[in-house]
Formats: structure tokens, C-alpha cells, sequence
């Protein structure tokens, strides 16, 4: 008589934070191959897309969102998994969105080369509410706080930097910086513009500006954050197989601290001053946490990414070009 067959069993999903389209891989061990088993995200089956006795890789559906139990057919235990809820569609964002000390998130339509859309920024509330906030910058890039809480933007069309009031009025703030794209302060209020082109920019209060370092040139966009230590990180995707993480120090030497990514981009420190880089290769994009010791942790899975941003309570979001997801942590 044969014996029955082992129960299989759950013990970890990875990563532990996902969106719709992301591939998680469930691990445990007697997974049954001969026949697949149903995978459960919350309610909604799960495609697997790799299968081995341990492990199972599968497909985050659509629908599904918040603290959900992972659940496969037969097991005798379950996970969770933490899936983004969508809170922002229909945008074209090109680099990290923000997120304001009271938490409300601004979102961007960039469009495509001097596109003029009748809306550039939206601002979306805690409490998920949408709404235009800003009109009138043509292909609106990237965005950072100054230390006093104004939002700048900058547009890679015009090679501008605008300022933004509370009320959504924008102002001029810097000219002729070429292929204006990511920006960043640091914590003296000098910001910081990557061109396009090869050149970081340092504007300091009194609004001069000079070159503060050179990189190689980029065929997308330069992404920039500020960090605790005084240093600046850039990524830059270029035609190389991999590219890397620059950190520029306050003097302009430049560095390389991390390298072996396909297409870096967004990037942004944690609560903790730990850094975190989006990864944004098409159908395996995620977002990896970069220790200052140890190897890239991928953190959160997705079908595609461009962006990430850190909100004062803690929580996350993330952006593709089209659509934004928080995570309350």
C-alpha cells in the first residue's frame, strides 16, 4: 500500500512587498510538481511562472491590494503579503514623485517632448483624494523639497528649474542647465540638477550656479537623492550591458558604490538613511535596499517601475509611468 503524500507547506514569500504584475516566489518545501497546485494572492489565483519542490514563483494578479494571505491548494499554512494599493492613474512620470510633510503625494504628467498637457503636477491627500495642482511646465521631470518645504520641478524640455508655491503658482527659479532632469537639495538648501548630458549642476541660495561634477552621458535621465552622510547618489541608464550608483561628495569626486544594475533609476533614503534604488527592467522591475555592508535586497516586485518616495509617517510609494502605489508600512 503506498503511503500518502507529504502536505505541503509555506514558509515565506520573497519578496514581502509587491503590485499587480510583480513575481513573488513562495518557498516551503513538498510543493507537488506532477500536478501544479493553485496558487491564492487574497481571493484571486496566481499564475506560476517557475515550479520546483520548494519554491514556486508566481504572477501577482490584478485586484489585489493591501495585507493579503498567499495560500496554496492543500497547504496547511498561508503567508502575508504586502501588495500596493493604486492611488494615482492615467500619469506619465519619468522620475520619483514626492511626498510632503503632511503627507499628500505629487504625482507628474510629464508626456512626451514639449507636450503641453493641461495639467503638470497632481497632488494627491492622505485620504486619496486627487486633484490638479500645478499647470504650465512643459515636460515636468523630476521634483524635490528645498529644507523650508517649497517644491521645485525641473523641465528636461526647457533645461528649467521652476519653483511652485503652496497654491500651485509657478516661478522660474534657474535657467540654461541643459537637459534638466533629476533634482536634489541638500540640507544647506543648495540644489542639485542633473543634465542629461553628462553635467551635475550645484545652485547654491544666492541662486549662482556652477559645475559641481561630470558623469558619463545618459540616453534617459539622471535620478538624484541627497543622503545623510552629505553626499549626493546618481543613477544615469546608459548603453552599457550594467550600470551603477554614483555618490558625489560635497567636493565633487565622484565615486562608484554599487554596480551590477540593468537600468537604475528613481532612488531614495528610508526613515533609517537606508538607501533604496528602483530597478526598472521591463516585466522584472523591482525595488532593491542597498546596505551599507552586503549585497542589493530586492524588497518589492513588479512588472515595471520608475520611481520611489518615503513619506514622514513611514510609508512608501511607488510609481511606473503610469501609475502610482502606496504602502502603509
Amino acid at each position: 500500500m503506498s503511503s500518502a503524500s507529504p502536505t505541503p507547506h509555506i514558509t515565506s514569500v520573497h519578496p514581502g512587498w509587491a503590485v499587480a504584475g510583480g513575481r513573488v516566489t513562495v518557498e516551503g518545501r513538498d510543493f507537488d510538481l506532477d500536478t501544479l497546485p493553485n496558487v491564492l494572492v487574497g481571493t484571486r489565483p496566481a499564475r506560476i511562472v517557475f515550479a520546483s519542490s520548494r519554491a514556486l514563483t508566481v504572477v501577482v494578479p490584478d485586484g489585489v491590494e493591501g495585507r493579503v494571505p498567499v495560500h496554496l491548494e492543500g497547504a496547511n499554512s498561508e503567508i502575508t503579503l504586502h501588495v500596493g494599493t493604486p492611488v494615482a492613474t492615467g500619469l506619465h512620470q519619468v522620475d520619483s514623485p514626492v511626498v510632503d510633510r503632511d503627507g499628500n503625494l505629487y504625482v507628474t504628467y510629464s508626456g512626451t517632448r514639449n507636450e503641453q498637457a493641461p495639467v503638470s503636477i497632481f497632488r494627491v491627500g492622505a485620504d486619496g483624494s486627487r486633484e490638479p495642482f500645478a499647470s504650465g511646465i512643459p515636460n515636468p521631470t523630476s521634483m524635490a523639497f528645498d529644507p523650508s518645504g517649497q517644491l521645485y520641478v525641473s523641465s528636461r524640455f526647457e533645461g528649467r528649474v521652476y519653483r511652485v508655491s503652496s497654491t500651485g503658482q509657478v516661478a522660474v527659479a534657474a535657467t540654461e542647465l541643459g537637459v534638466a532632469s533629476g533634482i536634489a537639495f541638500d540640507g544647506d538648501g543648495q540644489l542639485f540638477v542633473g543634465d542629461r548630458s553628462g553635467t551635475i549642476f550645484r545652485m547654491d541660495a544666492a541662486d549662482h550656479t556652477v559645475v559641481h561634477a561630470s558623469l558619463p552621458q545618459s540616453i534617459a535621465a539622471f535620478h538624484l537623492a541627497h543622503g545623510p552622510d552629505g553626499c549626493l547618489y546618481v543613477t544615469a541608464p546608459t548603453l552599457a550591458p550594467a550600470d551603477v550608483v554614483y555618490r558625489i561628495s560635497p567636493s565633487g569626486t565622484v565615486d562608484v558604490v554599487r554596480t551590477g544594475f540593468g537600468r537604475p533609476q528613481g532612488l531614495g533614503f528610508d526613515a533609517q538613511g537606508t538607501l533604496h534604488v528602483v530597478e526598472a527592467l521591463a516585466g522584472a522591475a523591482g525595488l532593491y535596499r542597498l546596505p551599507l555592508r552586503g549585497p542589493a535586497e530586492l524588497v518589492l516586485a513588479a512588472a515595471s517601475l520608475v520611481g520611489v518616495a518615503f513619506g514622514p509617517g513611514g510609508g512608501i510609494v511607488v510609481t511606473s509611468n503610469d501609475t502610482a502605489y502606496r504602502l502603509s508600512l
